[in-house]
């Protein structure tokens, strides 16, 4: 019975590398026009959208969600939420209407198509150099002043322990937010790490759940509020992560 198990995840997992390689491959020329100039980036982000959805449904993915206040047309937000999984990238796109950009690490771009429109679309950060968070910062205020919105998974990437609930949370999205004095939008994925984890033998297909909490103003904060933003904006996901799984201890 293991050894079907490991056949399956096995195949599941390159399965998703070819699901994720055909809608880009089907929409190339569109998506390379899309790209060629900033303007173009709303239409890249539909045919983003799109691949997403096709990435999730192909892999026996269906998304649930509970939105307990909706994303206005044309405003710019500050989207943040709980990271344990590659498809968290896609259900974001899958629930978030808005126009946004990802702030994300570089080593993505290694994934080959996924790479190339990956690096020209989202703000690449080094983890490990100050210079290169700073030239984050920037790009990000460029895209803010642009109209767009920016998501941020703010534990920095994927806690190494998967035990691990939700990690400490980074300050760039909430210094963000204040200086543009936009609002947050806290979002919790409490079964993607189950359905998808960067462990290679793990998952299966399956229901995801989305919460959408209210948003979080910064309206008249200033940059001395940044930590006691951050820290209540990661309490928001934490009680969020443990109301649902002390619903599912509960089943």
């Amino acid at each position: 019975m293991k050894g079907i198990k490991i056949v399956f995840w096995v195949l599941w997992r390159i399965w998703f590398y070819v699901v994720m390689a055909i809608p880009i491959l089907i929409m190339l020329p569109f998506l390379l026009i899309s790209i060629i100039t900033e303007s173009g980036y709303p239409y890249f982000f539909k045919m983003a959208r799109i691949w997403a959805k096709f990435i999730l449904f192909g892999m026996g993915f269906y998304y649930l969600v509970e939105r307990q206040q909706k994303l206005e047309k044309g405003k710019s937000y500050m989207i943040v939420a709980n990271h344990t999984s590659m498809t968290d990238i896609m259900l974001t796109l899958a629930v978030v209407r808005n126009p946004f950009v990802f702030v994300g690490k570089k080593e993505l771009v290694k994934i080959p198509l996924f790479g190339f429109f990956y690096k020209r679309t989202c703000i690449l950060v080094d983890r490990n150099s100050s210079r290169s968070k700073n030239e984050v910062f920037k790009r990000a205020q460029d895209r803010l002043n642009q109209g767009l919105s920016i998501c941020i998974f703010p534990e920095g990437g994927v806690p190494d322990d998967e035990s691990v609930l939700l990690d400490e949370f980074k300050d760039g999205a909430f210094r963000l937010a204040i200086e543009h004095q936009i609002p947050i939008v806290p979002i919790v994925y409490p079964d993607n790490k189950e359905r998808f984890s960067y462990t290679f033998l793990s998952g299966s297909p399956g229901k995801m759940r989305v919460k959408i909490f209210p948003f979080i103003a910064t309206k008249g904060l200033t940059g001395e509020k940044r930590k006691e933003l951050r820290d209540h904006v990661r309490q928001v996901i934490y009680n969020g992560l443990l109301e649902f799984h002390q619903v599912k201890n509960k089943a």
